[in-house]
């Protein structure tokens, strides 16, 4: 499956992934302080393990920073 994911083209060796799986995939060690949105969407947490991303789909992972 090759997704597009912060503008850059990666590759993964699935037919189908979950929200979690891909972000277990990306940033094992890093999921705390983050959103996902799919296509200008922002998919809660609470749906990340049943939502299934696609082929197609824009996905952009976001970390919070803290600053002033």
């Amino acid at each position: 499956m090759e997704l597009k994911i912060n503008q850059q083209i990666k590759q993964f060796n699935a037919e189908s992934l979950s929200v979690q799986s891909l972000l277990d995939l990306e940033i094992p060690n890093k999921q705390n302080g983050i959103a996902v949105a799919i296509n200008n969407t922002v998919v809660p947490k609470l749906n990340w393990n049943e939502y299934l991303v696609h082929e197609t789909d824009e996905i952009l992972i976001i970390s919070a920073t803290q600053g002033g």
